[in-house]
């Protein structure tokens, strides 16, 4: 079995691995939480991204919210049954550095880049240096990035493919989606999944 991406809406991201562990990434958009966590990760504490009462956790579930992340004053990496999580400086002027991290997870062979609420940041460097395979990228214009600084975001960092995301608060609007013009764009819609 190939890892997936199943896409819940808004910033809600489900991730599951060839050997069928479940990664959930800001739970709040979609109704489709039926698969147990075995790996729960919340960037930042606004509802939109931390409504974490929608995800059962299987037995072990690693959990790790931007309190976790920044422990100790640093961005922090964690590791559970072959699953490393790195977490990676967010910020714009609605969400403050030191209460919002973006996450790259490395599974399977595969890094995934789950960026939370950003605009770009001087430290993506770091995240260019991690060699993503896909980016999923906000792109609403209002709180986060709009389509054309998610396009230089995504060239910014190198990454294979983006996936745009948060394209419109409350909702999904593809036209947003569509407009972050860079090779290896990937638009997935809300209730759709996408084979890594």
């Amino acid at each position: 079995m190939k890892a997936k991406f199943f896409y819940l809406g808004h910033g809600s991201l489900r991730f599951e691995t060839a050997e069928g562990q479940f990664i959930y990434v800001d739970p709040y958009a979609g109704e489709d939480y039926g698969p147990g966590a075995d790996f729960l990760l919340v960037t930042h504490e606004h509802y939109d991204h931390n409504a974490v009462e929608l995800v059962t956790k299987n037995p072990g579930c690693l959990t790790v919210t931007w309190k976790e992340a920044l422990s100790g004053g640093r961005h922090n990496s964690f590791e559970k049954d072959g699953v490393v999580i790195t977490a990676v400086p967010a910020c714009n002027k609605n969400h403050d550095i030191t209460k919002c991290v973006g996450y790259v997870v490395a599974f399977d062979g595969i890094k995934v880049y789950c960026a939370g609420d950003t605009s770009i940041v001087g430290e993506m460097q770091e995240v260019a240096r991690q060699k993503v395979d896909y980016a999923f990228l906000p792109v609403d214009g209002v709180y986060n990035m709009a389509p054309e600084e998610a396009g230089r975001c995504a060239e910014l960092i190198g990454c294979r493919h983006v996936v745009p995301v948060h394209t419109l608060v409350g909702g999904y609007d593809r036209s947003m989606a569509e407009r972050v013009d860079v090779p290896g764009r990937i638009v997935v819609e809300p209730g759709e999944t996408l084979e890594l």
